[in-house]
């Protein structure tokens, strides 16, 4: 089979496109011929030895991919050869085969497209642990979602309104704005590009008070962090929830805990991959709430671009470079 795949940490650039012996099921997994697989920023930092999972090399990238099941291996049971299913954890998705245990394959609603499927776990599963458990959203609350064109930002946007809430998206250009604002945000502005200066800073912090009224925002959603967290958090509202998501930015900030004092806020820490392992009951209801919603139209995974696996490095690339509105997909 062909696979994308990183035999040394680096650049994404050391990525190769080559042949690899077909995959064989182990006890309790399935195999899955790949009909999509989704791109995630996580993707490049795994390749460049900056995640928080080190997988053994070689091996291919790719977290989340959605398909046909077409062995199985023994002690199996639930799944059949031939089910449409989609699966996300581990690695190995950028591949024309995918290894997954059988318990962490999803049965696809019968008029779901593939790459939809491969589009939906990881950013919608993220963001709606993020906002229903982690923030408890509520209706009528407002909820500021920064580097919100992205894949979990967009999604953030859309979940948040299917709970009720008023969205304020936040993004890097009027071009990524005007895509949340026709995706369900009801606000949106630009704030300038990292690094930021002291003024620009300020000028973050005063363009989410204009937007929320003076009030603030009672839920920051941030997957972005570096130089817009402190300001972000200096403009929640009192009791408010600054969900810390992820670091797309660069840096990880530090944050002047005196800031939680003087607002009376939550700073709440988002790891979704931990959460679906160590509580897996409320992960499969999570699940099944947003096959719900997907079936009811409330969300809609954004594909913004197809790539072939062969072309697969320049999808990195273009997550990479922060080109990427909603979600792309490797369609081997």
């Amino acid at each position: 089979m062909k696979a994308l795949m990183c035999n040394e940490f680096g650049p994404i650039e050391n990525l190769k496109y080559e042949d690899v012996p077909d995959l064989e099921p182990g006890k309790g997994e399935v195999i899955v011929e790949v009909k999509a697989a989704s791109v995630n920023f996580p993707d490049v930092l795994v390749v460049q030895n900056l995640y928080q999972f080190k997988p053994d090399l070689p091996f291919a990238p790719g977290n989340e991919v959605a398909g046909t099941v077409s062995k199985l291996g023994e002690g199996v049971e639930g799944v059949s050869v031939g089910d449409r299913v989609f699966s996300s954890g581990g690695f190995g998705g950028f591949a024309e085969q995918y290894r997954a245990a059988a318990a962490s394959v999803t049965k696809m609603p019968d008029a779901m497209p593939y790459d939809a499927a491969a589009a939906l776990m990881m950013v919608y599963g993220t963001s709606h642990h993020a906002l229903k458990q982690r923030a408890e959203l509520k209706p009528g609350e407002t909820l500021l979602v920064l580097g919100a064109s992205g894949g979990v930002g967009l999604a953030a946007v859309e979940l948040g309104k299917a709970m009720g809430a008023t969205v304020i998206a936040a993004a890097s250009s009027q071009e990524k704005v005007d895509y949340c604002l026709a995706n369900g945000a009801d606000k949106g502005f630009v704030y300038a590009r990292n690094p930021l200066d002291r003024d620009q800073q300020k000028a973050l912090s005063a363009q989410i008070k204009e937007a929320t009224g003076g009030r603030g925002a009672d839920v920051i959603y941030d997957p972005i962090g570096d130089d817009y967290a402190e300001p972000a958090l200096r403009a929640i509202a009192w009791k408010g929830r600054y969900l810390v998501v992820g670091f797309a930015a660069g840096d990880i900030p530090k944050i002047p805990l005196n800031l939680a004092l003087l607002k009376g806020c939550q700073i709440v820490g988002v790891f979704w991959g931990m959460f679906t392992g160590v509580e897996k009951a409320l992960h499969e209801e999570n699940v099944a709430e947003l096959l719900e919603w997907y079936t009811a139209g409330k969300i809609k995974p954004r594909v913004s671009a197809h790539y072939p696996l062969k072309d697969g490095l320049q999808a990195l690339r273009d997550m990479s470079d922060r080109k990427v509105k909603g979600k792309v997909v490797i369609t081997p």
